[in-house]
């Protein structure tokens, strides 16, 4: 693959959660333990030069709070996140069409969302020239804090299935 038109795309699940009485899923917090661990998804983006220049997620407050702890860490590099209500229960179709309407001009892509979806649509775009390990850790287990990164020659809307190819899976802690 050239890196001239590479295009990469990261998959984030939000960091633990709690699971407060009368609160709502869409609602939850994170747990004491998401708060400490979250920034470390933001570091290991930044040092390994992941760095998005676009990022969108779930409107629950579980990714919103990871989305926050991830840009501060990034610091200036950080771009404006955009809330997208539609990743919040989506299917992978679904958020395989959401990320097909991200502009040409994104060449890095981070997605802050939930499982079992980030993991179904890890799995369905992992190209067969993937990283074995990493294809293998994520279907496995996709904890909070799964990160995986993904890269394609293709344009955001041609994405579609086995056509990108995951580099990384990590659960930076």
């Amino acid at each position: 693959m050239s890196e001239h038109h590479l295009k990469r795309l990261v998959l984030l699940r939000h960091a633990k959660s709690d699971y407060p009485l009368g609160v709502s899923d869409h609602d939850r917090p994170l747990g004491a333990r998401g708060n400490r661990e979250a920034p470390a998804a933001g570091a290991w983006l930044r040092e390994n030069d992941v760095v998005p220049d676009f990022i969108m997620l779930s409107d629950a407050q579980r990714t919103r709070a990871t989305c926050a702890w991830v840009i501060s860490e990034l610091g200036e590099k950080a771009p404006t996140p955009y809330l997208d209500s539609r990743i919040y229960g989506a299917s992978s179709t679904r958020l395989c069409s959401i990320i097909n309407e991200t502009p040409e001009t994104v060449t890095t892509l981070m997605v802050i969302g939930h499982q079992p979806v980030l993991q179904e649509l890890a799995m369905r775009l992992a190209s067969v020239d993937s990283n074995e390990e990493a294809v293998y850790e994520l279907a496995m287990d996709y904890p909070t804090l799964g990160l995986t990164v993904l890269q394609t020659e293709k344009s955001w809307a041609e994405i579609d299935g086995r056509d990108m190819q995951v580099t990384h899976f990590v659960v930076p802690r």
